[in-house]
């Protein structure tokens, strides 16, 4: 139970304008004592800010029924959907109550980051189970159900190392990625900077700088995203840790170059497989001895090149009785990454969902971004299909190029030398077809809620 005293003896939850220490839920309640009403519900978790979802999480765990976390970015039409599946019967939020405009919700509370005393009966009576949202997709999103068990698999924190380490994440906490770094600062009795929604990201590096971050994650185009902010000098963390994308090794180089007393790490994970490896050798892909052999309770293949897992942190399954199934009949989930093995060491090549098809050919975009992120003059990029009669589609490439590059304006010497630079570089590393026929460099690129690159 996640208010065991244990964990929470030395956290804090810090927002941008409050912050909340957990011991005091011991005497005090962010849902005003009213836990008996929740008891044993189906509740729906959804707040505006992360502080609130973090403290109605932990007075839940053990007492409802079921916790749906609801991200902020979830568009309002498919609330109701997502009500339905999963039996909501009670709406936790920070916000006015919406419960008289949403037919068979029985209960509404309130939830604050001020404390109210309470002498709520916490007893745990509900083996509670957790329903996680997933992200990149279009339409109506999968529930995936985990119990805390399955969520914690892969965390060691014994609740003390205290205030030696202070959490930080640039994910929300009410999608996985976030909640893991979540759970994390509370099994090491350690305090968690929030990010958030409605600042910037070097707003967020100034205020994690401010509170003495020592571990910090995010997906690796927050970190380019990061790294491109004058305020990354104000962080000096011990630990880095990325996740939730394709990690280069030029992003993994910059990191190392920009926070050389860091231990630099990439893990691989996602919503149904739960956490599958950490990797902590500075190189992109991860040794290909990890494949076949149970290790940590973890079990990895690669079947029809698609990494496929097994373990103890998979979730049990989707929700709604339509659902695909999770795993195959041997217990693994198919994750969908595609990887190729090279020499000694598998590389993540792509999403099988998310191949351009150029004349019969397939061409993932984030092998082709691999190789333009290796060019000097760039930041970031982003490689997409566009339509074409003749071969179905093409490869464009969008472009976001460092500070202090020559390029300017699309007609600027400079700006058609890099591009030429570039495309030689895909030349010499690519197959023809997997070359880029247009270059378009641009100001920034869309980051979507969950961390990634927005990818239509």
């Amino acid at each position: 139970m996640l208010s065991a005293e244990k964990y929470l003896s030395g956290c804090s939850l810090i927002a941008p304008n409050i912050s909340v220490h957990l011991r005091d839920l011991a005497s005090g309640s962010s849902l005003a004592g009213r836990l008996d009403e929740l008891r044993g519900r189906s509740v729906l978790v959804a707040t505006r800010d992360q502080l609130t979802a973090g403290l109605a999480l932990i007075e839940l765990d053990g007492i409802a029924r079921r916790l749906v976390l609801c991200p902020r970015d979830l568009p309002p039409a498919l609330l109701p959907s997502v009500i339905a599946t999963a039996d909501v019967d009670a709406i936790v939020s920070d916000e006015a109550s919406p419960g008289a405009a949403i037919p068979g919700i029985g209960c509404f509370v309130t939830c604050s980051p001020i404390l109210t005393r309470a002498n709520s009966n916490r007893s745990e009576s509900h083996h509670t189970q957790w329903i996680l949202l997933t992200s990149g997709t279009t339409g109506m999103p999968k529930m995936a159900s985990h119990t805390l068990s399955s969520l914690t698999g892969a965390i060691k924190g014994d609740g003390n190392r205290g205030d030696s380490v202070v959490w930080s994440t640039f994910y929300d906490i009410r999608r996985y990625g976030g909640l893991q770094i979540f759970l994390r600062a509370l099994f090491d009795g350690a305090s968690l900077v929030l990010s958030s929604a409605d600042e910037s990201t070097g707003e967020f590096l100034l205020r994690a700088g401010r509170h003495g971050v020592t571990h910090i994650s995010g997906t690796p185009s927050h970190w380019r995203r990061a790294l491109m902010s004058p305020m990354a000098a104000k962080i000096a963390p011990r630990y880095v840790r990325l996740s939730g994308e394709i990690v280069d090794q030029v992003v993994l180089d910059s990191l190392r170059a920009f926070y050389p007393d860091s231990a630099i790490v990439h893990a691989f994970a996602s919503t149904e497989a739960g956490v599958g490896f950490d990797v902590r050798d500075g190189l992109a892909g991860f040794p290909a001895s990890l494949v076949g052999r149970p290790a940590s309770g973890v079990e990895l293949k690669v079947e029809d090149g698609s990494l496929r897992i097994r373990s103890a942190r998979v979730a049990t399954g989707y929700l709604g009785s339509t659902a695909e199934s999770l795993a195959d009949g041997d217990g693994f989930v198919d994750t969908r990454d595609m990887v190729e093995l090279r020499g000694q060491r598998y590389y993540f090549v792509g999403r099988r969902d998310g191949i351009i098809n150029v004349g019969g050919l397939k061409v993932h975009p984030e092998e082709v971004e691999a190789v333009i992120n290796r060019h000097p003059s760039v930041q970031m990029s982003l490689v997409s299909g566009r339509k074409n009669p003749i071969t179905g589609a093409l490869v464009v490439a969008d472009i976001v190029v460092k500070s202090g590059s020559s390029c300017t304006s699309a007609a600027d010497a400079g700006t058609q030398h890099l591009k030429r630079d570039i495309l030689e570089t895909c030349r010499r590393t690519l197959a023809p077809y997997k070359v880029p026929t247009l270059l378009r460099f641009v100001s920034s690129l869309e980051v979507t809620p969950s961390g990634k690159l927005a990818r239509l």
